[in-house]
């Protein structure tokens, strides 16, 4: 019995690990002024923002911000959208680059950010780099990429 209930405890351990590795319930911040560098707080909002780690099940999208930068404020916008239509298929991961929260953040910000904002990668569930670029991009254009990744992936 002891040991049934071991197994049992490690699965649900993985299974809940697994599935926290990347934000949840992510929100706009309400009091975004989009014409200006002002500091508004955190561009994003939401649950397990500490959580900062690659998919091996679904792809992933990162998207690095400063909070005074007019194109982040737009750019998280974006994020948010993708978030409401892929929140169940894509790993979302936030990173405020004026908060850094922890070690997998600092990680990730080493490898990927090129110090030039907003910086959006997604990378395939393979852990593959598939988008890799500063400055705006449209909801349209990521919309695609993360279509085809998880076209991919089914």
């Amino acid at each position: 019995m002891k040991k049934y209930c071991f197994y049992t405890f490690l699965i649900l351990f993985l299974f809940i690990s697994n599935n926290l590795i990347a934000g949840t319930d992510l929100t706009i911040n309400r009091k975004l002024r989009y014409g200006s560098d002002s500091n508004d707080g955190p561009l994003i909002t939401g649950k397990d923002l500490d959580y900062a780690k690659l998919s091996t099940q679904k792809p992933s999208h990162i998207i690095f911000y400063h909070r005074k930068c007019y194109n982040s404020k737009r750019q998280a916008k974006r994020t948010v959208e993708l978030y409401d239509k892929f929140k169940e298929k894509v790993n979302f991961v936030v990173i405020d680059l004026d908060h850094i929260r922890n070690k997998d953040q600092v990680s990730l910000k080493r490898k990927y950010y090129t110090n030039y904002i907003p910086h959006v990668t997604i990378f395939s569930k393979d852990g593959k780099v598939v988008y890799d670029r500063a400055g705006e991009v449209s909801t349209d254009k990521l919309s695609d990429i993360l279509e085809s990744q998880i076209n991919k992936s089914s």
